[in-house]
């Protein structure tokens, strides 16, 4: 034996994260006594077994390292994993299709002063945090776009995050390689007619928060959030790619386009 990994595997060095469910560790532990089981460190891709939730804190895990990332369903929701199978997974790693994805930039100021920064891979939200609705001020830019939303509250969601809060929010479905960002509301009330918009990749967004003392806004960039904020800026972090693989044929552009035909 040379030691030498066949041309055939192109990656050689996997490492295995669990969601800690009983489902995802039984699965875990399976494929380390086939494959073994690498230090995420010195991974050449990470294999993610559980669901969505999983899948983005991996990719928030190892957002500076350009590691790829494939994941395998063993959650209850799977839109951005591949299906489970033990077998043949390095012959699947070498046939994988890869999806690059660019995260939102959050900056927050919060209504003491205190500035916060975080990124979203699905899209940042602003809820509202008590009984009152939310009004908020909507530049794009630095040009005044709506003086006053009243809301539950209103996201900006990515192409990758189309289809998760943003869709739930009658927002569009935007294909993986569109350079927009969607501006969705949150149960408007005022201007009624008001659905959102699509918005260049490219812009900056800012988001004033009115009467922020007397109607208390949280902004929410994926898992992480902050209270009270007084204004909130995004934008997208064109320089951090993001790197997700898929099998072929159920790539996560075709999984986008899907969505669009309700299957």
């Amino acid at each position: 034996m040379s030691g030498l990994k066949p041309s055939w595997i192109k990656y050689d060095k996997i490492a295995f994260l669990s969601s800690g469910t009983p489902e995802a560790d039984l699965a875990l532990g399976h494929l380390t006594s086939l494959y073994g089981d690498c230090a995420p460190e010195a991974a050449e891709v990470v294999v993610a077994l559980g669901g969505d939730g999983l899948m983005l804190q991996t990719l928030h895990r190892f957002m500076a390292s350009n590691k790829p990332i494939y994941g395998m369903n063993r959650g209850s929701v799977g839109f951005l994993m591949n299906e489970y199978h033990a077998e043949g997974l390095h012959e699947r790693l070498a046939q994988a299709l890869p999806s690059i994805v660019h995260p939102l930039i959050m900056r927050s100021t919060d209504t003491n002063g205190d500035h916060a920064e975080a990124r979203a891979i699905n899209e940042v939200s602003l809820l509202r945090q008590s009984y009152q609705a939310a009004k908020i001020r909507i530049s794009v830019d630095d040009k005044e776009r709506l003086a006053e939303l009243v809301a539950d509250g209103i996201l900006i969601a990515t192409p990758a995050g189309s289809t998760a809060y943003n869709l739930s929010a009658n927002g569009p479905i935007l294909p993986l390689d569109a350079p927009l960002m969607a501006l969705t509301p949150i149960s408007a009330f005022r201007p009624r007619r008001w659905h959102g918009a699509l918005l260049p990749e490219t812009a900056k967004v800012s988001l004033d928060i009115l009467e922020a003392d007397k109607r208390p806004v949280a902004a929410v960039a994926d898992h992480f959030e902050i209270k009270n904020v007084a204004r909130v800026e995004i934008e997208m972090d064109h320089a951090t790619d993001l790197i997700l693989l898929h099998d072929p044929g159920h790539s996560l552009d075709e999984r986008i386009l899907r969505e669009q035909f309700g299957y």
